[in-house]
């Protein structure tokens, strides 16, 4: 049936799939609403469901995680909340994709290119307001995570996440679709797009959205360049690489106590050292608190180990972990067969990969937003790079 036979079902649906995308940002935690309604009209738009072998795999994942809940039912209601957000999220992301496959997306992509304008511009408001009330004293770096996380002030905080590396993983991967969208929609890189989001992932003042753009951006120029081109962006990039690890990175800080990437490291290692204490079935929903607190040179009270694969291998086992890693891969796939080429698939999941790497419970709402934004993207066209129109600054 075509999209025009029920108007407003399709404009009723596209308006709260682009909500949902700003719920997120809201300080009042409304977004489950948003994306259940979402769910609710995508489907009423278009109720054909089909079953890939990612959403199998995504199936065994959450009623795995949801038995493991309940084997190791929680006092704390706040562990409550943050696990109903596992089955809503994947059922958004299902649904979502879904919907997307068996229309004509351009309409929606219109409208989604207004809201993510929105939503950066109040992100680089928000940042500076933060920055304002510092002096912008940290507007050129922060020499160190904890002055770092100062400026986010609670009193402040009116968009996006009061965490520092919550906030800035979120600017990465949805500032990263931002750069996407001109791709998809009209066959053009906007330099001033990888400007923008370069800008707000600096003024977030964490290093983790930094690490992804680079990787991305990278890559992205990598494909639309000369033979020439790239040899220069080799060569440019081993030169940059000891400012970039002593300016963005902080390496001399590295093993610090109150640095993030410290932190991680204290973290990983406690995890493979301590392995076989890990049950094959998992430990439980965020057990990394108490496996951490146990088993970490320190703790600073985080109830994952900053490494999405590894915190699905401590909290749900072999199963959970096995279950994740192959819905990735088939979603991926899945991606692949909806359109080509495959360096655009690859392009879209290099900033993913990179910050489930170092962040992420792995059902975070950020990241099946991001899984569903770039199967819309990628599923409008095929985009060659070599033919891609380069827009002035």
């Amino acid at each position: 049936m075509p999209d025009t036979a029920y108007p407003y079902k399709r404009i009723a649906a596209e308006l709260l799939f682009c909500l949902s995308v700003l719920a997120i940002f809201l300080p009042i935690k409304v977004y489950p609403m948003f994306f259940l309604v979402s769910c609710l009209f995508s489907y009423l738009e278009k109720p054909r469901l089909s079953f890939p072998a990612w959403a199998l795999f995504l199936f065994i994942f959450t009623g795995y995680a949801s038995l493991i809940f309940l084997v190791h039912l929680p006092e704390d209601r706040l562990d409550l909340g943050n696990f109903i957000k596992l089955p809503l999220n994947f059922l958004f992301l299902y649904i979502s994709v879904n919907w997307l496959r068996q229309r004509n997306n351009e309409a929606l992509l219109r409208w989604l290119d207004i809201t993510l304008h929105i939503v950066f511009a109040l992100t680089l408001v928000q940042l500076l307001y933060y920055h304002q009330a510092a002096h912008f004293t940290l507007i050129s770096g922060s020499p160190s995570s904890a002055k770092a996380s100062a400026l986010y002030r609670p009193a402040r905080y009116f968009w996006g996440l009061p965490d520092k590396n919550m906030f800035g993983a979120r600017i990465a991967l949805l500032g990263f679709a931002y750069i996407l969208l001109p791709l998809a929609k009209k066959s053009r890189l906007e330099w001033w797009r990888i400007i923008l989001v370069f800008v707000l992932a600096w003024l977030s003042l964490s290093r983790t959205p930094l690490v992804a753009l680079f990787i991305g951006i990278l890559y992205l120029i990598w494909l639309v360049s000369t033979k020439k081109m790239r040899i220069v962006i080799g060569v440019a990039s081993l030169v940059a690489i000891p400012v970039l690890a002593y300016k963005v990175l902080r390496i001399d800080h590295i093993t610090a106590s109150n640095d993030g990437m410290g932190v991680r490291l204290v973290y990983w290692k406690a995890f493979f050292q301590h392995v076989g204490n890990i049950s094959p079935l998992g430990n439980g929903f965020l057990s990394g608190k108490a496996f951490l607190a146990q088993y970490a040179d320190f703790y600073h009270g985080e109830p994952h180990v900053h490494n999405t694969f590894l915190t699905c291998y401590l909290d749900f086992g072999i199963i959970g972990f096995l279950s994740y890693v192959l819905f990735l891969y088939f979603f991926f796939k899945y991606c692949q067969q909806h359109q080509r080429p495959l360096s655009f698939w690859i392009l879209a999941f290099l900033p993913l990969l990179a910050i489930m790497m170092i962040l992420y419970t792995g059902y975070d709402n950020d990241l099946v937003l991001y899984l569903a934004l770039i199967f819309l993207l990628g599923s409008i066209r095929p985009v060659y790079f070599k033919q891609l129109k380069l827009s002035p600054i």
